[in-house]
């Protein structure tokens, strides 16, 4: 484990022009630098380096960070990875320090599993190249499919010899300890003790994590075998968890977020054919159904998913729920459906790269008038199927999340149905009410209108406080040693019964810290309530506090969000005073209003809460002929509380 010391002067050494001009081309553009992004394709820079805060900036995708976050992202590094990276570039020698016991253990364990992943994907490349069995049977196999051996060495596959135990006796041989083959799936213990290898005569394809680590694998079987599975995948482990791991993702992020789609296809061939066809941006589900923790890795890089299917329909059909979770998500997934016999391997394999892309390209439907088209053609004319299809569509469209986006497919759904949009703008309404009354508890629901459930999402919406939270991060991360005055009147001691105004001098941080404190706030958002008492340790131990530390956090949304903050997107003209004679103050003038403001406007969103969750008491109370006086005493009091607020913001606030 590499010292914090080692890690304090990584990061103080280097320099993120440096770090990012051995990647990408630099123009000096003011103090900053600007270039291209490698992160996604652009024509316009809009890539930026900051010199003075020694951070990276892209406003056109969003990334950001330090020199590690860099190279991390860029080389597709651990954490480590990127520290041994930088501190060979500076000839930084790295110190070990010893861990927590407990802590070192899980990560021995953890690390454990990788390594023997990694000496099998090693075993079975070696077995499929350089044994005779290995060639004539898993190799011939992936030629006949079409795979050059550029394409079979990056995807890394192999084979797994015909016998009971070959992998197991090579492992254990090799030192590799019997409980970590186990918890891995190569090794399997029987009832009787015996010992064998789970993927024995089996072509191997390797499933990688997103740092391109193997975390497990799938075998096919080649021979006809009624009792054999087709294929078989490693069980569940520290490392491997299948409803989290998508097949291809290491090899596909970067294409998905430069092409903003990524593609979703069914098998692990699909996959790498695509790829070697030069379709990069596509992954595979792991052995298992779609779920909502898949869809969430894919949102990570992109907002738009293409599913490709074969010409089975009871395929399709099986897995159009999986579809339904995507829009559920607020992805927008799209439909292109390959000709009867073929699939994405097969057709990739007959046509060549532009070719297929212009057939995925002009044969992408949108899902749902995709899923309306295809469930029509199977009711034909009868009335009572047609029903149930409408209630199936309505039901898929209830789960999109956009008001605007699911009215536009009612619109369309009505035309393709020929059925009035009243009828289905009320069956979506009616749907949308079942769900909320199962979220709810049902003495807190009311048979609620469209307009009302719309209204009570707005105000919910407005009682938030994430703004509010993150405008005070954002000061304490720019302005927090800055100091603000305040003056008071008080009497001189030397001369009694004369005044003087005293001037009293707290720093941005202790102001901010103490006020929140005073008042027992706590943020909603995690991210900001995590920061927040990161920052209010710090203002009890150091005078000043350098951004730097959350820059260099462990934690990504840390650091992400200290760079987002950290980097103003547009800066004022220096023309506007020079030419036009128009000043503008900027915020460090203004410092002391701007800051007390926040930290108010945050007091008013909580009072606001406070007197929105108080008025539903009372109402329930009322409803239920309950005393409420209470209640009453509370209200009077959050409403003073409220005028008090108004007076330092100098405003009225409405409700």
């Amino acid at each position: 484990m590499i010292s914090k010391d080692t890690i304090d002067r990584i990061f103080n050494t280097a320099r993120i022009e440096e770090v990012v001009g051995d990647f990408v081309p630099l123009k000096k553009r003011g103090v900053n630098l600007l270039g291209l992004c490698p992160f996604h394709n652009e024509k316009t820079p809009s890539f930026n380096v900051n010199p003075v805060r020694n951070i990276y900036k892209c406003f056109g995708c969003g990334k950001g960070g330090n020199a590690v976050n860099f190279i991390m992202e860029h080389e597709q590094y651990s954490y480590p990875e990127a520290l041994r990276y930088l501190a060979k570039k500076y000839n930084i020698e790295i110190e070990e320090s010893l861990p927590d016991p407990k802590e070192e253990l899980m990560r021995d364990e953890k690390e454990s599993l990788f390594v023997i992943n990694t000496f099998a994907q090693k075993t079975f490349s070696e077995s499929l190249f350089d044994t005779e069995e290995g060639r004539s049977i898993g190799l011939s196999y992936f030629k006949e499919r079409g795979f050059t051996e550029d394409t079979i060495r990056k995807f890394q596959l192999g084979y797994s010899l015909n016998e009971w135990s070959a992998f197991t006796d090579l492992a254990l041989k090799n030192g590799y300890k019997e409980e970590f083959l186990e918890k891995t799936g190569l090794m399997i213990i029987n009832d009787a003790g015996k010992k064998y290898d789970r993927f024995r005569g089996r072509v191997m394809f390797p499933i990688h994590n997103l740092s391109g680590r193997v975390i497990g694998f799938g075998g096919r079987v080649l021979k006809k075998d009624e009792k054999s599975a087709k294929y078989v995948n490693s069980p569940e482990s520290e490392i491997y968890h299948k409803s989290q791991s998508l097949y291809g993702i290491y090899f596909a992020k970067k294409a998905i977020v430069q092409r903003d789609t990524c593609y979703l296809v069914e098998g692990y061939t699909d996959v790498i054919s695509l790829h070697q066809s030069g379709i990069e941006n596509v992954v595979a589900s792991s052995g298992t159904s779609l779920t909502v923790e898949h869809i969430r890795l894919i949102g990570r890089y992109t907002k738009n998913i293409t599913v490709l299917y074969d010409g089975d329909a009871a395929g399709i059909k099986a897995s159009i729920r999986g579809i339904d979770l995507i829009l559920e998500e607020g992805l927008n997934v799209k439909v292109v459906l390959f000709p009867d016999g073929d699939d994405p391997d097969s057709y990739s394999r007959k046509h060549s790269h532009s070719e297929l892309l212009d057939f995925v390209n002009t044969h992408a439907r949108d899902f749902v008038m995709f899923k309306t088209s295809l469930l029509l053609d199977e009711v034909k004319n009868d009335p009572v199927r047609k029903a149930g299809l409408i209630r199936d569509v309505v039901e898929t469209i209830a789960r999109i999340p956009d008001p605007i986006i699911r009215s536009m497919y009612l619109k369309q759904s009505s035309a393709m149905m020929d059925i009035d949009e009243n009828l289905l703008i009320t069956e979506l309404n009616k749907i949308r009410r079942q769900a909320l009354k199962k979220e709810m508890p049902a003495n807190d629901i009311e048979e609620l209108l469209p307009e009302i459930l719309v209204t009570h999402k707005q105000q919910a919406e407005d009682l938030s406080t994430e703004i509010q939270e993150r405008n005070i991060i954002r000061l304490l991360f720019n302005f927090g040693n800055h100091e603000l005055h305040f003056y008071e009147d008080v009497e001189n001691p030397d001369r009694p019964g004369h005044m003087e105004t005293k001037d009293i001098v707290v720093k941005v941080s202790r102001y901010i810290v103490d006020e929140i404190a005073h008042d027992d706030l706590v943020f909603e958002n995690k991210l900001y309530d995590l920061i927040l008492q990161s920052y209010t340790r710090l203002v009890t131990e150091q005078n000043e506090i350098d951004p730097q530390v959350f820059l260099n956090s462990e934690d990504p949304q840390v650091s992400e969000l200290t760079v987002e903050l950290l980097s103003p997107r547009y800066f004022l003209s220096e023309n506007w005073e020079v030419m036009h004679k128009i000043i503008v103050p900027v915020e460090e003038v203004v410092l002391k209003d701007a800051v007390e403001k926040a930290v108010f406007h945050l007091k008013n969103k909580k009072v606001l809460k406070m007197i929105d969750d108080n008025q539903k008491k009372i109402k329930a109370a009322h409803e239920t002929g309950s005393d409420y006086t209470e209640l009453m005493e509370m209200e009077k009091k959050l409403q003073n509380v409220k005028m008090e607020i108004s007076k330092v913001l100098g405003i009225d606030i409405l409700k």
